[in-house]
């Protein structure tokens, strides 16, 4: 497979001098995290979705793993906000600057409070999007930390 094209996050974890390994797959258009983690032959638990969302005091920025879901609830805890609600769609690119699919924490068009769920602690080395669908990078939990000026938290919803 040929090499993955630069995407912003590469070029702004190379300018910080944060490593990562690029990995890329096959695909046509957005893929769920969970089906990128089968073409990548990684554990899904290893893969971490970004989502956006919003409230009244802005922009949030949220990374779990891509068979989660995230409890707004304990989101909104997690940035101070009484609520959060996830952006919609057509608001994605405009606001960061990414697609569905390939919205990366790392380089969005503004730096927003970005929230990476607790349980990324535990992994050796992670996987996030690249910044574009496709490209995936893989990056030690406090390297991406560092990276997307984040915290963590508990941010997955418990099924019950």
């Amino acid at each position: 497979m040929p090499k993955p094209v630069k995407t912003n996050a590469m070029r702004i974890l190379e300018r910080e001098g944060i490593g990562y390994q690029a990995h890329s797959y096959e695909a046509s258009g957005p893929v769920d995290g969970v089906h990128a983690a089968q073409m990548l032959g990684v554990d899904p638990a290893r893969v971490y979705k970004t989502l956006v969302t919003r409230s009244t005091g802005g922009y949030c920025v949220f990374v779990i793993p891509v068979a989660e879901e995230l409890d707004l609830k304990a989101a909104a805890r997690s940035v101070g906000a009484k609520a959060v609600s996830m952006l919609p769609l057509a608001e994605l690119l405009p606001v960061t600057g990414y697609v569905r699919g390939g919205c990366s924490p790392v380089g969005m068009k503004k730096a927003f409070p970005t929230v990476i769920d607790e349980s990324a602690l535990a992994l050796p080395a992670l996987f996030v999007s690249a910044g574009k669908i496709g490209v995936q990078l893989e990056m030690s939990p406090g390297d991406l930390l560092r990276a997307a000026h984040a915290k963590t938290a508990p941010l997955i919803l418990t099924k019950e």
